[in-house]
């Protein structure tokens, strides 16, 4: 077992509230032990009892979607539970997607075709509308006849909305925007959280309320519906996007009875009163001029100003329901604190953590969460903060430019001068596009405090060699409780990890006695990016609010070989933990071979408990795609972690298997059971020797590590190789910001160094069969399979076995032609296979192609001239001589897309310029540092720029009149 013994529960308590740890010692039961003093870095770990709950016939494995009324624990994400609420609360809701809010109207429109009432015993009206502009009309529209109304969005998309917020907060209208906060474009795009959006949005009038985790989701999320119809104010909902919107986490839900009983129905009836109605005719939105307007604004302050008290009413109300106390601003600390963090957030979670961590070594420190950001309430947050305190830190996870200090630290220094109270304060910021922030991180904010100086306007957890902001960081400290069991899983997108990971997570913390957290980190490309799936489960509460810390890990499996010559798979891995491997070898000696030296090493340095098994084999073997992995990977995790007996394990993942797949056909069903059952068959302990401590490449290990590499094959260019390298194998946390340029330009070009090597089949040319139409090649999305034209003297240099028949067409008089395929840039979708009119194409391994044509792929790309000018290019078989400017993108295996703009690009790259939207395209086309587009051998290509999602024409339509402009200057 790989858990260890219940220990600090009952220590744990003792820096709660009385509310709070009692509702904590009721979760823990009787099962928890007391041992006080702090965590240790990496303790020894036993194993944990595990109590397996009576399975119920409403539990989520044999139902789709969440309850109404469901009452046990449930394993819920944060938009899971902010649409639940959402939709029990409102008549109507219009919705438009924008990541990472996306899922939450996803919820919404599925809960209304499944006929859900809400509390007023209605389905809910669910409208998608053309932009999130459109939603905020509609939603404004909605408000002014009478009818609760909300939306989600996120990001640009809450900035779109930024008008009718003003005029719905004007008009007193109780609208509530679910917001999972994210990231703003600057320099760059990114879906990720901080909370920029939110904090562009704070002058629009909407009241503000946002929490930690999916629990705090659920629960603030009532309480904003209901205070929004209490005040006449609308609220945003917010929470952190991907950290908190797609993490899945142990949930108590609140059922539609109870929020029935909850609702205020006087305040309802008064608010449908206003509705616009002919029977009763009033008029709104009325042009004012300079004798009225001032006053009319003014007016409305005690509607303003009401909110706080009226927040604080609906925090208790539902905690006496729930056992979960809330308040405006939360204290949690030293009662008598001489330094304290102010913050907001996910990360608030983390401080608590960091707190207590400290505290045992006898620091005097605390941490105040925000809550209620707006209206900001001095009052209430000087009423918890301690006497004592001598410095505070407030982070903020946003950044103005030119601003004198950041929203939340203004807030803060206003607060402490109006009363009159003076105190050493420092601000900064942190966690910018879901930069990590960890124990770590929040000591060295404490450790500045302490210092006779502090630092102020400092920048965590990047190295800013350039103006110096940064705060040093110590090493990592582990404040994970020692009875949390952490696990890492490294997946390719779409191989089905992320799925079995939320899939686990829903099990473990669903029908046992323990807590389960699942958080899923992304890459910035479509199916076949990396994802790195970090899972914790244990019997106390989870707040660790961040990534699996380095050496921490008790499980890491690997479940594609690509990950093992470019990331450092093992950095997660702590002592004597286990390691799996997916890989098609079982024995010492193969991987001696296969396995670079340097895993090798660490493998026996840190004990490690090693296995393999052969996922992609297994699949296939019971009538699966190769790449669909996930029930074995599964079925490997649990049966090596024991979290649950073997039978009932069994049992609930057939069980998830009838939910995923019953729809679709029993042979789908029947494959994925019998995966399952293959998985523990084909696992594979291996017993290596001693000497792997001191292990060294031999000519095989080495020549995996640089396998597509050839004598033909270009030298890597600086950017691709501080860029690309860094962020494919995800090291570019530690480049500094003297590394980037300002202003966020590029240069092109980078996947063509990237070789991904992700299929496990990938086309090979039977020439005799092939009748040249090049077909294969302009279906092609990722341009790898080409047709080459080779004269005589390129023919003779040419690799041992290189294919090549008599080109077709008197305009090739005197070529040989040839298709070749990029065995380590295909992605094995075989759209050329079926493409292909003549049976000329097979798909065979992967491992075959590269051992036998990679060379000649390398050699046709570098060595062979160019000749599209010999052929008609605006002719199928004409244009795939001419050289794809676009090619090896990010975008899915088989994409539909890809092929088109790869075409324009044979035609029109060397003067091509793109107004890119945002979506799909701009994914595969346009992730920093992995740039699919390149230039042609006089250095010509398509320059590529992208604005936002709504203005790609008017964006592209400026480019051409400067274009027209400056030509006509020149004429």
């Amino acid at each position: 077992g790989m858990l260890g013994a219940r220990a600090r529960a009952a220590a744990a308590t003792s820096s709660l509230a009385p509310s709070a740890a009692r509702h904590f010692a009721a979760k823990v039961g009787d099962w928890a032990t007391a041992a006080p003093g702090p965590p240790p870095v990496r303790p020894t770990k036993s194993r944990v009892d595990v109590k397996v709950k009576e399975r119920s016939k409403t539990g989520s494995l044999d139902t789709p979607v969440l309850q109404p009324d469901g009452k046990s624990i449930r394993a819920l994400d944060g938009n899971t539970a902010a649409a639940h609420v959402a939709y029990a609360m409102s008549d109507a809701s219009f919705i438009y997607p924008i990541s990472p809010s996306t899922s939450m109207g996803e919820t919404m429109d599925k809960f209304a075709a499944a006929g859900r009432k809400n509390v007023f015993g209605q389905v809910v009206q669910v409208r998608q509308m053309q932009s999130e502009l459109g939603s905020a009309g509609a939603l404004h529209g909605a408000l002014s006849a009478g009818s609760l109304c909300t939306t989600f969005t996120a990001s640009q998309g809450l900035l779109l909305m930024i008008p009718n917020m003003y005029l719905v907060a004007g008009e007193l209208l109780p609208a509530v925007f679910h917001v999972s906060a994210r990231a703003l474009a600057r320099q760059a795009l990114s879906i990720f959280c901080d909370h920029s959006d939110i904090m562009a949005a704070r002058a629009t009038g909407c009241a503000m309320l946002g929490g930690s985790n999916p629990q705090e989701v659920m629960d603030l999320g009532v309480i904003s519906h209901l205070a929004a119809l209490k005040s006449s104010v609308p609220f945003v909902h917010w929470f952190d996007g991907t950290r908190t919107s797609s993490a899945v986490g142990s949930v108590s839900p609140i059922g539609y009875s109870t929020m029935k009983a909850l609702f205020p129905w006087e305040d309802l009836d008064k608010f449908r009163q206003r509705g616009l109605n002919p029977q009763h005719p009033t008029m709104r939105g009325l042009g004012q001029d300079p004798s009225v307007y001032y006053q009319a604004a003014v007016s409305a302050n005690v509607y303003y100003d009401a909110v706080p008290g009226i927040v604080q009413a609906a925090m208790d109300q539902v905690g006496q329901v729930t056992g979960r106390s809330y308040k405006l601003f939360d204290y949690y600390g030293d009662p008598e604190a001489e330094r304290v963090v102010v913050i907001m957030g996910s990360a608030a979670k983390t401080c608590e953590e960091t707190v207590d961590y400290l505290r045992a070594q006898g620091e005097r420190v605390g941490v105040l969460k925000v809550r209620l950001f707006r209206p900001w309430s001095v009052q209430h947050f000087l009423n918890v903060l301690p006497e004592s305190v001598k410095a505070i830190a407030v982070l903020d996870r946003t950044k103005e430019d030119f601003a004198s200090s950041l929203p939340l630290h203004a807030d803060v220094l206003t607060s402490l001068s109006e009363a009159g109270v003076f105190k050493k304060v420092v601000g900064g910021n942190y966690g910018l596009g879901s930069k990590e922030f960890a124990p770590r991180h929040a000591k060295a904010v404490f450790d500045n405090l302490a210092e006779q100086v502090p630092k102020s306007h400092f920048t965590l957890g990047i190295r800013d060699d350039v103006t110096k902001t940064n705060l040093e960081l110590g090493p990592v400290i582990s404040c994970v409780p020692e009875t949390t069991k952490q696990c890492v899983f490294w997946g390719l997108g779409s191989d089905g990890t992320v799925g079995a990971n939320k899939a686990a997570t829903s099990i473990i913390g669903e029908h046992t006695n323990l807590f389960a957290q699942g958080h899923f980190s992304y890459s910035s490309q479509k199916a076949g990016g990396s994802t790195v799936s970090h899972l914790r489960f244990g019997p106390e509460p989870i707040r660790s609010e961040y990534e699996v810390e380095l050496g921490q890990a008790d499980y890491a499996a690997v479940h594609h070989t690509s990950f093992l010559y470019k990331s450092d798979v093992l950095k997660y891995s702590a002592p004597k933990s286990t390691f799996v491997i997916n890989c098609p070898w079982n024995t010492v000696e193969q991987l001696d071979n296969e396995l670079p030296a340097r895993i090798r090493r660490q493998i026996a340095e840190l004990g490690l408990e090693l296995y393999t098994v052969d996922a992609h084999h297994v699949a296939v073997s019971v009538g699966l795609p190769a790449k669909r992995i996930n029930q074995i990977m599964q079925g490997t995790f649990f049966h090596l972690s024991e979290v649950l007996p073997p039978t009932i394990a069994k049992s609930l993942l057939e069980d998830a298997i009838d939910r995923l797949y019953g729809r679709k056909s029993p042979q789908i069903v029947a494959s994925n059971k019998a995966a399952l059952a293959a998985a523990v068959e084909n696992l594979h302990k291996i017993d290596y020797p001693a000497s792997w401590a001191t292990a060294e490449d031999n000519e095989t290990s080495l020549k995996r590590q640089a396998r597509s590499l050839t004598e033909y094959s270009p030298q890597i260019d600086e950017f691709s190789n501080t860029f690309m390298k860094s962020i494919t194998s995800r090291k570019a946390d530690d480049l500094p910001t003297s590394a980037f340029s300002p202003g966020g330009e590029t240069p092109i070009g980078q996947t063509s160094f990237e070789k991904r090597g992700l299929a496990e089949e990938v086309p090979v040319w039977i020439p005799d069969n092939c009748t040249q139409c090049n077909l294969c090649s302009i279906a092609c999305p990722h341009a790898t399979i080409r047709p080459f034209l080779l004269d005589k003297k390129e023919k003779e240099a040419s690799p041992a076995g290189y294919e090549t028949r008599k080109a077709k067409g008197s305009e090739f008089g005197g070529l040989n032609y040839t298709i070749q395929i990029g065995p380590y840039d295909c992605t094995g979708c075989s759209v050329c296979v079926e493409m292909c009119p003549d049976d000329a194409l097979v798909m065979k391994p992967m491992s075959y192609s590269a051992e036998h044509h990679n060379p000649h792929w390398e050699y046709s790309l570098h060595k062979v001239s160019q000749k599209g000018h010999l052929a008609d290019k605006t002719t199928v078989k004409g244009s795939q001589f001419q050289e794809p400017l676009l090619e090896y993108s990010g975008a899915c295996a088989g994409c539909g897309e890809t092929p088109y703009v790869k075409l324009l690009t044979q035609m029109f790259g060397d003067r091509m310029v793109i107004a890119n939207s945002s979506g799909c395209s701009s994914v595969w086309g346009g992730s920093f540092g992995v740039s699919p587009f390149k230039k042609n051998e006089k250095g010509q290509g398509p320059a590529w720029a992208r604005s936002l999602f709504e203005d790609t024409a008017e964006y592209g339509l400026g480019m051409a009149v400067s274009s027209r402009q400056r030509r006509a200057k020149l004429v």
